[in-house]
This record gives C-alpha cells, sequence and structure tokens, in this order.
C-alpha cells in the first residue's frame, strides 16, 4: 500500500533484521547488525519470493539470505540486488551497525555526554587500536560491554571495577596520547558508572543501552516517515519488542501501527530477511578487507547515511556516515 502526505493513505512498510548478538556486541558470532525495511505489495513480493525458489530450487520450506549468498548462486543475489530487482527505486532501506563502535559511542555518551561526544567516540575508536595494541584495545572493548550490559555475572560492582581497572591502567600508559586522553576523562567519571549500575539493579530497563535493534527500528521509521507520510510497520517477531517498546517507537517515530509477524508468513519481509542478511555480510566483508566491488555497488544504494559506522576505510565504500546523534539520543 503506497501513501503520501497528501492523500492520507498509510505506507506499509516490512522489516527484519541480521546480525542479533542481543548484548553481547564485542564476543559475539557477528561483527555488524543489519536491519533492513522493504516497501511493496504483497502480490509485488509473494511473485519474488516464488521467482527466487524457482531459481535457486532449495528443497528447504523457508529460504534466508544464506540462500542467495551461496556462490553458485551469486546472478540471483546480483539480480535481486540490481536495477531491475524488486527493491531499487526507493522501495528498501538498510541500517547499519558496526558494533564495536557502538559499544565506544554508548560508553561515551553515558560517561563523558556533552556537545562533542561523538567526535570523542569516532576519535577512540581510530586511534585506541593502534595506541593501545590488539590486547589493549580488546580488553577496554570488553569491559566496556560489561559495564554497559543489563546482564551482571558475578559480585554487583564487578562491571564498574573491571571496567576501570582497565581504563586507568591504559590512562597512565598512554597519557599523552589522544586516546589516552579520552580514556583518562572516562575513568574520570566513575560516579556515573555506578549511578548507572545501580538503576539497572533497581528497576526494569525498557531500553537497553547495547541492543542496537530498538534504534535501527527508530532510525528506520523516521527514514519512511521523513517526509510526512503515514507509515505501518510489519516488523518480524522478537521478544526484544514488547508493548512497551513498541508503544515508545510508535510515538518517537511516529507511526501509525506495528505489528510483529512471523517472516514466513508475509512475504515482504521474507525479502526484508534476504536484504538485511546480504548487507550484513557484504558490509562485514568490507569492514574486514575482504569485500567484493561489484557486490558493494549493488548494495551501495540501500544504505542509509543514519547507519551507525566508526570504521574509516570501509565508511566511504559503503556510503555510510559515523553516528546519527538523534536517534542516539532517543534511545
Amino acid at each position: 500500500m503506497t501513501g503520501s502526505p497528501e492523500n492520507g493513505v498509510v505506507t506499509e512498510i516490512a522489516c527484519d533484521e541480521s546480525g542479533s548478538d542481543g548484548e553481547n556486541l564485542t564476543g559475539g558470532n557477528t561483527d555488524v547488525f543489519a536491519h533492513a525495511s522493504v516497501r511493496l505489495p504483497q502480490e509485488t513480493a509473494a511473485e519474488y519470493v516464488r521467482e527466487i525458489r524457482r531459481r535457486i530450487r532449495s528443497p528447504a520450506e523457508e529460504y534466508k539470505a544464506n540462500h542467495l549468498l551461496r556462490e553458485k548462486h551469486r546472478a540471483v543475489m546480483e539480480s535481486f540486488l540490481g536495477p531491475a530487482g524488486p527493491l531499487r527505486d526507493g522501495n528498501a532501506h538498510v541500517h547499519l551497525t558496526e558494533k564495536t563502535y557502538f559499544v565506544v559511542d554508548r560508553v561515551v555518551g553515558l560517561l563523558l555526554g556533552g556537545a562533542a561526544e561523538g567526535l570523542d567516540a569516532a576519535t577512540l575508536f581510530r586511534e585506541g587500536p593502534r595506541t593501545f595494541g590488539e590486547r589493549g584495545w580488546r580488553d577496554f572493548l570488553t569491559a566496556s560491554n560489561r559495564l554497559l550490559r543489563v546482564r551482571n555475572d558475578g559480585a554487583p560492582t564487578a562491571p564498574a571495577d573491571v571496567f576501570f581497572r582497565t581504563v586507568d591502567s591504559l590512562r597512565d600508559a598512554y597519557a599523552a596520547t589522544a586516546a589516552g586522553v579520552i580514556v583518562g576523562r572516562l575513568a574520570a567519571a566513575r560516579s556515573r558508572a555506578e549511578s548507572y549500575r545501580e538503576r539497572l539493579r533497581d528497576s526494569p530497563v525498557l531500553f537497553p543501552l547495547l541492543n542496537p535493534l530498538l534504534p535501527a527500528i527508530v532510525g528506520t521509521a523516521r527514514y519512511w516517515t521523513a517526509d510526512g507520510r503515514r507509515v505501518r510497520l510489519v516488523h518480524d517477531r522478537q521478544n526484544m519488542l514488547t508493548p512497551e517498546r513498541v508503544a515508545w517507537i510508535m510515538d518517537a517515530a511516529p507511526l501509525t501501527e506495528v505489528e510483529l509477524v512471523a517472516a514466513r508468513c508475509d512475504a515482504r519481509v521474507q525479502l526484508a530477511d534476504f536484504l538485511a542478511g546480504i548487507a550484513r555480510k557484504l558490509a562485514s566483508d568490507e569492514l574486514n578487507g575482504r569485500g567484493d566491488p561489484a557486490l558493494t555497488a549493488l548494495l551501495r544504494p540501500y544504505l542509509g547515511t543514519d547507519s551507525v559506522w566508526g570504521d574509516a576505510a570501509s565508511g566511504p565504500r559503503l556510503g555510510t556516515v559515523e553516528v546519527n546523534s538523534a536517534v542516539r539520543r532517543a534511545c
């Protein structure tokens, strides 16, 4: 269904994600999270799903992105992403999250805040690995992830204790560097970290800082409503999307409605699943220096400039920008 600010018709947008590891962003199975959204009539989407099944001929009951990602089906994937495919002409959008950058951005935002937090996060993300070395940087990311996540294994004070031991050590060893100065400021913000951990202990958390799904949905919704159109999201069912969170997303975007469905029951959501899985894999390949220029070029028109991406080498190839601070503050 199409709509515009003028005719008042509601536009239905179907969504799915790929690369979810919950709040385990530094030790999970994937380094990129992708949230894809598709605007197509149900009949049109169903016909494309049938066409993909006809060309791939797998006996699988439910097709996933990995079917298209196999080298023997590259032509099918190129057709799916290409100019003659179903999703061009503004019919699809992908919001990417580079997970390690997301962790850095969140810990800097929590402990430092202020107008310069985006610059601080970008500087720390880019300077940290070469300043602290592989082990030091990994220790910082792991400690940051543990500090921010809702779940706490061990003593109540353990996440903050580990984090501040880590940043104190890095501050002392690298005080004269740009990255060392920023971790020094983090080291001075213990009261903020302890207040955050107390809030997690004492009350339910509506929006976990480290789950990229919620800000990605908000970014997706704002993309489709930017011109004033009325939008209804049809999203793959997720445990994270409780009624309270859905209500907040509807108000923040704003949306007319959010419906949660099983992906296999809606062809539009299946196409969003294909696009999210393909985007996650191709973006991860670019991030790790093994990108395929031809496939990246086919993906690029779908990628949103509000993606949360800090890597300076792969960002220009993907066409992403570092961070959308409005979306970060909203969640």
